[in-house]
């Protein structure tokens, strides 16, 4: 008796008919397109923006009219998507700008040199091939780690203490969290500023402590948040086998929330990674390398975008623009770490 193999089942939707559905998304795609390019020539709609708000005009009509041709729930949903494809396209374009005019202006200051020299001998007008921005770097990651190893800790806490302990200043902890993080940049550096600054001088760690204090709400929200995830069920299991509060709450439920919680700590980081007025009012900046987090300014990479600035001729300008390109790209490495610890934490 031959035995029938049957063929393994495909994934998929089958009753989707794909070539029918690329044929109604690119009509209506291709008709906007000849509207869009017919109206920016013969009406006051010119360059790329104007050629944009006439193609999304049109798409959305021509998209509601094709739909029409077979019934009302049709004609919504070409509608709806058309809505949520421009809508996508929108929000999009802005970001792609901006990282294409720091790619293109900023590109040019960077060179062999550029990230292990410092500003010492070089003045911000100088060619482009001197000079760098090592001390900015250095100084960045200097301020960040101590912001991080103030704000990190007590944020994680304070969210296990709102969702975990629950005690009776848990809704007033809350409030006051909530209340942090609309405390703008500038206030927390004019804090430190009187508090640290106007006693002592600039320096890194009164920079880091103004971070901090712009981190903590972040960090607290998120977590908070995280925290709430984690199912009921394990904290009755753990409370079932005579395990303490703490003990569920520091061996149970914070590892589970682990992949959370970074990403929680890395959204506080870039939450802070690029703020010029509390930096400006607290470690200001110095033009040479320093290790030293007390007793002198420290630089960074936002104070040196906002000297380079003030500056105002090409070369600094130029000069900021990469300091901005390589602040973006730090922040973008930050979150490429933090998905990656907290892929392999989940796994």
């Amino acid at each position: 008796m031959s035995v029938v193999e049957l063929p393994a089942p495909t994934r998929g939707r089958p009753w989707v008919n794909r070539k029918r559905s690329i044929r109604d998304v690119s009509t209506p795609v291709a008709i906007a397109v000849v509207l869009a390019a017919v109206a920016n020539l013969v009406t006051g709609l010119a360059g790329p923006l104007g050629f944009y708000l006439a193609f999304v005009i049109f798409f959305a009509g021509t998209s509601l009219v094709f739909g029409l041709r077979h019934d009302k729930v049709k004609a919504i949903d070409k509608f709806a998507t058309a809505f949520i494809v421009v809508g996508f396209a929108t929000a999009f374009i802005p970001w792609a700008s901006i990282l294409v005019t720091l790619v293109q202006k900023g590109w040019p200051a960077i060179y062999g040199g550029y990230f292990t020299n410092d500003m010492a001998v070089t003045s911000a007008d100088d060619e482009l091939g001197m000079g760098g921005l090592s001390h900015a770097i250095f100084g960045t990651f200097l301020i960040l780690i101590v912001a991080s190893i103030i704000a990190i800790p007590l944020g994680i806490l304070t969210a296990a203490y709102i969702t975990e302990i629950r005690g009776r200043l848990s809704g007033f902890v809350r409030v006051m969290v909530q209340s942090m993080s609309g405390v703008p940049s500038v206030v927390a550096g004019l804090f430190i500023y009187a508090t640290v600054v106007s006693r002592y001088q600039f320096s890194g760690l009164a920079g880091a402590l103004a971070l901090a204090i712009l981190m903590l709400p972040t960090i607290a929200r998120t977590a908070e948040e995280v925290l709430k995830l984690v199912p009921e069920e394990i904290r009755s299991a753990s409370y079932a086998l005579g395990a303490s509060q703490m003990a569920t709450t520091f061996r149970i439920i914070l590892p589970s929330a682990r992949s959370g919680l970074i990403t929680a700590s890395m959204l506080g980081v870039a939450r802070v990674a690029g703020e010029t007025a509390p930096l400006l009012l607290t470690s200001f900046y110095t033009s040479v390398f320093s290790r030293h987090l007390t007793g002198e300014p420290l630089a960074s990479l936002p104070m040196y975008v906002f000297q380079n600035f003030t500056v105002g001729t090409d070369h600094a300008l130029t000069r900021a623009w990469g300091g901005a390109l390589v602040l973006l790209f730090l922040i973008l490495m930050l979150f490429v770490v933090a998905r990656t610890v907290a892929g392999r934490s989940r796994k």
